[in-house]
């Protein structure tokens, strides 16, 4: 379903002002927000497609201000959600969703898919989903129906001073490399040759979003892949993390971070910030009780051990305090371990966040 593995919403509101009989817009431009990836910031768009990567059932969104599910892979709040309630703002529509039309279009856009992953072929399992270069072709189509309404000139505007969040790797090793004893990745690469292969492919999205505008992207790294529930069930040994899954993120992670400030040396300025979701993961799962988790193993809903196998459905086990626990599913954190990652992202130190945190973003963005 996905894996380890918004931002600031930009709210562009309408006036009118009559002048001498003419009625003229009346442009208030705020930040926009565009949000990439996988089913660790997905709000919904898979809700609208044929597939079987879904979350829109109970007991998901249980604790949704709604208290109804939206598609989101959380009992309630996901990352995206999150920054934007931190900076006072409304979470930015899916991409598929009908609303998301009119002045709704110039907050900017949701274009997540459960499932997806860097590369193409993965969660090809879960038939109809959005992979990444559809999402680029979506932010494409986005800017062309925004520049209907409000031009070319003021579209580049937004873009360029959107705030982008793109969360996408985990599946390809999850999904990909690691789904099944000698898959069809494992037996064309090594682990190191497979972590540098995607690595130059996501450069490549990386780059597609830059030369589509993006001037402030955040790129979170993948978690701790081999200490989910589903990997603790499946892959553990002796109830320990799956070590192979470890070691795919040790690799992965730096030379992601490496590729990115690559990247920004290429552009000469700090467009791509890199966040080290997996050091923010591993805070709470080696010292749970540090943050108030009673558990950093179990799902809150699930089967099996560490409730850790199969889908989260209306027949799982499902615990009666999700703040708890720091999983909500067998792959996917609570709204509360959602909580702390914003907070890292926010305001963490350069152990987390390079070369800034969103905080330092958001004033050096506001003196321009």
């Amino acid at each position: 379903m996905a894996l380890p593995s918004g931002f600031v919403t930009m709210v562009t509101l309408f006036g009118v002002v009559l002048i001498a009989g003419v009625i003229v817009p009346r442009v208030e431009a705020k930040r926009a927000f565009f949000v990439f990836g996988d089913s660790l910031v997905d709000s919904g768009n898979n809700n609208y497609l044929a597939t079987t990567a879904r979350a829109d059932s109970p007991p998901y969104g249980i604790d949704y201000p709604t208290r109804k599910p939206t598609g989101r892979f959380s009992n309630g709040l996901n990352i995206p959600d999150l920054i934007s309630e931190r900076i006072g703002a409304e979470s930015v529509l899916p991409y598929l969703s009908p609303l998301l039309k009119g002045d709704n279009l110039l907050d900017g856009a949701n274009f997540a898919s459960a499932g997806i992953g860097i590369l193409n072929d993965t969660g090809a399992q879960f038939l109809n989903i959005i992979r990444m270069y559809r999402q680029l072709d979506y932010f494409e189509e986005y800017q062309q129906r925004v520049a209907d309404q409000i031009g070319l000139a003021r579209t580049r505007k937004l873009v360029n001073q959107a705030l982008v969040l793109i969360t996408v790797g985990g599946n390809d090793f999850v999904n990909n490399y690691y789904l099944v004893p000698y898959s069809a990745r494992s037996r064309q690469f090594s682990l190191q040759e497979y972590v540098k292969y995607l690595i130059v492919e996501y450069r490549k999205l990386l780059q597609r979003l830059y030369d589509l505008g993006a001037r402030r992207v955040i790129v979170t790294g993948t978690g701790p892949m081999g200490c989910v529930p589903a990997e603790l069930a499946m892959r553990g040994t002796n109830g320990g993390c799956s070590a192979e899954l470890q070691r795919a993120a040790s690799l992965y992670n730096p030379q992601l971070l490496h590729m990115i400030q690559g990247l920004n040396k290429k552009v000469g300025k700090d467009v791509f910030i890199a966040a080290n979701t997996g050091l923010m993961h591993n805070d709470f799962i080696s010292n749970p009780e540090a943050y108030g988790f009673t558990t950093s193993r179990i799902a809150c809903c699930g089967q099996g051990p560490y409730n850790g196998i199969g889908l989260c459905t209306p027949l799982s086990n499902l615990c009666p305090n999700r703040n708890l626990h720091a999983f909500w599913d067998p792959f996917h954190p609570s709204e509360k371990a959602n909580r702390l990652i914003v907070e890292q992202i926010m305001s963490g130190s350069k152990r987390y966040m390079k070369p800034m945190n969103l905080s330092t973003v958001l004033a050096l963005d506001a003196r321009k």
